[in-house]
Formats: structure tokens, sequence, C-alpha cells
């Protein structure tokens, strides 16, 4: 399908507000928490394009799974700040899509945690990668500036 050298570097944010819950004991929020931020950037993105994921599972049979993920840690935010979840698809595959994704403070712009996540689709039922539907696939390309290649469905 598409790669990185093919897409247009088109962003979706989301805006998180650090609860108190997503805190350690100083206030800062707690490193696994920037995971839970991410996912909800690529579910908001998704749901951008028209598809919700409680839907593509019952009329489509298939949910997404992180495969793989690359975190580096920058900068610490802290309780009650209003972050930013950027995310962009930089590699969209037959079953799987690579993200990058940052979250940052838009007060002074600075970026609290960068990751690379690629994320595969899979079979509602066995669990097994499968192939993006077809209109799905479109859905993002379009999204992201891509040509819609033939399909092979």
């Amino acid at each position: 399908m598409a790669n990185a050298s093919e897409l247009s570097g088109v962003t979706f944010d989301w805006p998180v507000r650090v609860y108190y819950e997503d805190t350690d004991a100083a206030g800062v929020v707690f490193y696994a928490n920037y995971l839970r931020f991410m996912e909800r950037g690529r579910t908001e993105w998704l749901r951008s394009i028209g598809y919700e994921q409680d839907v593509l599972r019952d009329a489509k049979g298939i949910l997404f799974a992180v495969r793989r993920v690359n975190l580096e840690y920058q900068n610490s935010a802290l309780f009650n700040e209003l972050l930013l979840v950027r995310s962009a698809v930089t590699h969209l595959g037959g079953a799987s899509m690579e993200f990058e994704q940052s979250v940052l403070r838009p007060a002074d712009g600075k970026i609290c945690c960068r990751g690379e996540v690629n994320v595969v689709c899979l079979d509602a039922t066995t669990k097994r990668p499968r192939r993006l539907p077809s209109e799905l696939a479109a859905a993002i390309q379009s999204s992201i500036g891509c040509a819609v290649p033939a399909s092979s469905e």
C-alpha cells in the first residue's frame, strides 16, 4: 500500500487533560499513561474518518491490536495540564498501520513523549492478522492524502 515517502504528513490532533488519576505521587504523568493518551488519539482519528471500533468489530469482524511500540520521554507533564496528542499515519500496509505520535504541551510547545506505534488488523474471531477492509483502507488513504491502489479483496 503506502509507505512513509508517499505520505503527505497529515496529522490529527486530539486534546487531553491530565487528571489526578494520570499522575504519580509527585503530580507527574505516570509514564505508562502516555500510551493511554496515544490510544485515545488513534481512536479519535479513526472516529474522525467515520469509523467506530465497536462497529468495525460487529459489522466487519475486525479488531486492532498494538504490535510494537517505541517511546521516548522528553519532558514531564503535570496534573491539570492540557496536552495535545498528535498522530500521523506513516505507513499503511495490507493488515497494519504505523503511526508517529507525540504528546505535547501547547502552552510551551514542548514534547512530553514521542512514539512510533505499529497497529495490526485482526480477525475478531480468530485473532489472526487480516487485511484491512478495502473501504477502510480507502478512507485511511484519503485521510492521509494517498492515492488508493487497486483492491485485492
